[in-house]
């Protein structure tokens, strides 16, 4: 195919078992047809389907916008992708109305290419295509895990290279500048569905890399910390800081609703980490390169409101 087409492997198999690829006028439905010098290959690709999901007046925080791709930074309760649980109200929902007709046929439909999600109670940046080019270019780059992701975090305790219990713990280390790194697989829970298991055999690599920026209480009750990504695995930051005893405060599935010390943080703090009604996780940070310009692009979103009090409460 030519490289101006901007098909996708994906695209083209979907295209070969509709019977959209032809040989002299005969569909060839099977992947594995030889074909000989001499024949005459047609694709009929045809105009983008409509999408099945429905455009909704949902107001966005556009950071970013061209006609390739568009990048959002995402509120609070909002799903990123429709599903059977909650097929409106969703980021894509919102930018079908927004994009309007300027969408390419991602993927065979005229809808914006998802290529990373952040959780529907985790706040900021998300990045979408808008042409099946931006999509596969995108797409290659999270592959590649050359994307920057930085993620804030309030966590439970404060990690520290001087703690024996995490020197000891499987598929942990400190690197240079006291930077936590975390190096395990990741699956699905074998009982509990929605949520992810911390293994070393089977799964998928997942590395998660934390920096300290600001202690709270004395002793260190909670931490501002900074998350890295180097793989983006599903929930990889809350199972990853969970498995090391720093789990998010707020996290009811991976174990963030623990007591905190009033002692060492105060009445007033320990009851807005009580109260605080999500992961404190926060995507503040997304550069990447321009799928079709080449320009190298970085993006910043300040922390939410709801985050900024709880931490002020922190700070007494």
């Amino acid at each position: 195919m030519p490289d101006e087409a901007v098909l996708s492997r994906s695209r083209l198999v979907r295209l070969i078992a509709n019977g959209a690829v032809t040989r002299q006028g005969v569909a060839l439905i099977d992947q594995k047809a030889r074909v000989a010098e001499g024949d005459m290959i047609e694709i009929a690709i045809g105009a983008p389907e409509v999408s099945h999901m429905l455009p909704e007046q949902i107001a966005l925080d556009v950071v970013y916008e061209d006609e390739h791709l568009i990048v959002i930074n995402k509120p609070a309760g909002m799903v990123v992708h429709p599903a059977p649980g909650t097929p409106s109200g969703t980021l894509v929902n919102a930018l079908l109305h927004h994009c309007g007709d300027n969408l390419s046929g991602v993927g065979g439909e005229k809808r914006p290419g998802i290529v990373h999600r952040i959780d529907k109670d985790t706040t900021g940046l998300l990045v979408a295509a808008k042409s099946d080019a931006a999509h596969q270019g995108l797409a290659a780059q999270f592959e590649a895990h050359s994307v920057e992701r930085r993620y804030l975090a309030l966590v439970h305790g404060c990690p520290d290279a001087a703690d024996p219990r995490l020197r000891g713990l499987r598929g942990v280390r400190f690197d240079e500048g006291n930077i936590l790194r975390i190096t395990t697989q990741l699956a699905r829970h074998k009982t509990d569905r929605q949520r992810q298991a911390v293994l070393f055999q089977g799964g998928r690599h997942a590395i998660t890399r934390a920096r300290v920026i600001e202690a709270f209480g004395s002793p260190a009750a909670c931490a501002l910390v900074e998350c890295q990504l180097e793989t983006g695995r599903t929930h990889q930051i809350r199972v990853h800081m969970a498995y090391v005893g720093h789990g998010l405060v707020g996290d009811q599935t991976y174990g963030g609703r623990r007591k905190l010390s009033a002692r060492a943080l105060g009445p007033a703090a320990r009851l807005a980490a009580e109260q605080f009604p999500r992961q404190a996780l926060h995507a503040a940070v997304l550069g990447f390169v321009h799928p079709l310009g080449g320009a190298t692009l970085r993006f910043e979103a300040p922390i939410p409101g709801d985050m900024a009090a709880l931490l002020g409460a922190m700070r007494g």
